[in-house]
């Protein structure tokens, strides 16, 4: 099994947006939608996602509502806003120059 690592600092906004790019969820299902994607390396705790979920939320990157669960309890499900698609794209772009920036100090 993966060891788990600590998301480095800033990009746990940018997971939460591409996971409700998908689909709205709620905060357990992000994380879990998070972990499963990155093969169990990425545990995101309920400390550090629900912060993120209301610091996005207060940007007016997504929205919330509380809806009915196939349980029958009621949880506040999280959805992606235009702002938040347009931030998600940027933040892409961004990381994507990262990668390739430390990919070539890597092979240097």
């Amino acid at each position: 099994m993966a060891k788990k690592s600590e998301l480095l600092q800033g990009t746990l906004d940018l997971l939460v947006l591409k996971t409700l790019r998908q689909e709205p969820a709620h905060g357990y299902a992000i994380a879990q939608k998070i972990l499963v994607s990155s093969r169990k390396v990425l545990d995101v705790q309920q400390g550090s996602l629900y912060p993120a979920l209301h610091r996005l939320e207060k940007k007016g990157l997504i929205e919330s509502e509380w809806r009915e669960g196939d349980n029958g309890r009621m949880a506040k499900v999280y959805s992606l806003k235009k702002a938040g698609k347009k931030q998600l794209e940027e933040e892409m772009e961004e990381w994507s120059r990262y990668i390739a920036a430390i990919q070539w100090v890597l092979e240097a």
